[in-house]
Formats: C-alpha cells, sequence, structure tokens
C-alpha cells in the first residue's frame, strides 16, 4: 500500500488566493493525499471557495477558533495519513511532482521527518522570486546558530505528533520554530533534506510587518530556544533573524538556476548558505 500523505490547510478569509493553494494540491501527481482544510469560520467567500473544490477535499471543517496553531492542531488531530505536511491558504506546491519526491524521499532514506527548499514570491506574481529559502543538508547542531529548516516544507511521521503533541499556540508567530525546534533538537528524530523547491510563499507575515513585531517575534524566539534547551538562547534569537540575509542573493542565483540547468541536478555549493 502505497504511503498516505495528509496536508493541511488553515484559512481565515483567505479569498483572494486559497483557489491557487487548493489547484496546487489537485494537480499533484500523486494520487494518495488526504487533503483537509480548517477555516475559522470566514465571512469573505472562502467558504464558497472550498465548497466549490470539495469533491478534492478529503475533509473540511469551518469553526471559530483561537488562530492559525489551533487551527492546525485541530487538522493533525483528524489526519489520517502516515506523513503530515502544512500548505498554508495563499501558498502553493511548487511543482505536480512534489509529493510524490517527498514519499519517495521518505520510502528511500527511512527517516521521521524531511524539508525542502521554498521561494518567497510577489504575491500578486509567483514567477517573482524575491527570496530563496535554501536548504542545507541536515545537521542538528544547526539548531544552536539560529538556523531551521523552511517551516512550510517541513513534513513529519504522524505517529511522532501523537507522541510529542502539535503546536504550542501561545508561542504564536515562533510556534513553527518551536514546533521544529522541539522534535529535531530536543528529541532528535531524523531528518533529511530534499534538495527540490517545496513552496512558492507570497511573501508578507505577522512577524515581519513592523521592528516592534520583529522584537516580539525574537522574544518568543528566545523562550522557545529556552524551552527547547538550545544552548545560549539569547545569543541564538539575534542570530536568528541575521542569518536569513543570504536569503535575498540567494534569489539572484535561482533566477540564474532557472535560465541555465536542472533545478535537481544544480551542485549545492553553487548557492551560499542561509
Amino acid at each position: 500500500m502505497s504511503m498516505k500523505v495528509s496536508i493541511i490547510t488553515v484559512t481565515y478569509n483567505s479569498a483572494k488566493y486559497v483557489e491557487d493553494c487548493i489547484n496546487s494540491i489537485i494537480r499533484q501527481n500523486y494520487s494518495n493525499i488526504e487533503y483537509i482544510v480548517v477555516d475559522g469560520n470566514s465571512s469573505d467567500g472562502t467558504v464558497d471557495i472550498i465548497k466549490k473544490y470539495s469533491p478534492y477535499i478529503t475533509r473540511w471543517i469551518s469553526e471559530e477558533d483561537r488562530g492559525m496553531y489551533d487551527a492546525l492542531n485541530k487538522g493533525m488531530q483528524i489526519a489520517t495519513g502516515d506523513v503530515i505536511g502544512i500548505l498554508n491558504s495563499d501558498d502553493v506546491l511548487a511543482s505536480a511532482d512534489v509529493i510524490s519526491e517527498i514519499v519517495n524521499c521518505f520510502q528511500q532514506n527511512n527517516v521521521e521527518s524531511l524539508y525542502g527548499d521554498l521561494v518567497y514570491v510577489e504575491p500578486t506574481d509567483l514567477q517573482k522570486v524575491l527570496r530563496f529559502w535554501k536548504g542545507l543538508p541536515y545537521e542538528r547542531s544547526r539548531f544552536k546558530y539560529g538556523w531551521m529548516p523552511a517551516h512550510p516544507t517541513f513534513y513529519i511521521r504522524r505517529e511522532l505528533i501523537e507522541k510529542y503533541g502539535g503546536y504550542e499556540s501561545h508561542y504564536f508567530t515562533a510556534a513553527d520554530f518551536e514546533f521544529m525546534a522541539r522534535y529535531l533538537f530536543r528529541f532528535k528524530i531524523s531528518s533529511y533534506y530534499l534538495p527540490k523547491l517545496i513552496v512558492k510563499m507570497r511573501a508578507g507575515g505577522a512577524s515581519n510587518e513592523s521592528f516592534s513585531r520583529r522584537l516580539r517575534a525574537n522574544r518568543r524566539d528566545y523562550l522557545a530556544m529556552k524551552k527547547n534547551k538550545i544552548p545560549f538562547p539569547l545569543i541564538v534569537s539575534i542570530l536568528k533573524p541575521l542569518i536569513k540575509m543570504p536569503q535575498f542573493y540567494n534569489a539572484l542565483f535561482y533566477k540564474f538556476l532557472k535560465n541555465s540547468t536542472s533545478y535537481k541536478t544544480f551542485k549545492l555549493s553553487s548557492f551560499p548558505n542561509d
């Protein structure tokens, strides 16, 4: 029997972009996908779009929640797949073979989790790359320097969620970092870097809208690091946003790559590490 992959999309007044998100799931060439949509009682037409695509959605609910991470936890609680991943409502899977390659990677490497590459794109133009989040071969020690995988590319075996729990929403925008630090650093689960573009992510985000919000996000990063026993959490929380700077000039290399050679065969050393 083929591996079942559960993909969870959380929506709240997401009518502007959610159709792109859903269509990127529909066009996957891997068939054993359980697609779950958790809506926060939207009022802008999102639910009408969900209903329109209901034949392609395994299960959906629409009810009030306590935010994105509470909704993700709801989705994980009802998921039945061997592996769970998320796809934000304004993001898209980058190509039709993303899930099939993720499954192959899990099976060939016998790991508990994996992650890949991500690009930030212009909200109105999915082909215009603003930042390139280039992954690195997995080493647990990188967390000590503020590194983390690109969260929207992170897939994990469901049995581990049942063992170690879901997102802790009181960390707010740092909940995704806390989640991966808990699993990868604290509990030392195995992981693998798949050198493939997995997600196109529309630029923006609550933690980056202003300097004060970025400071609050760093404070929550610090608390998440402290909880999961990452050494020198104050220093590392300062380093964390700084090591993302190369993502901006990685975007220039990505454009060159698209015009010159196959993404899958391009040498990792050709890109500056982030």
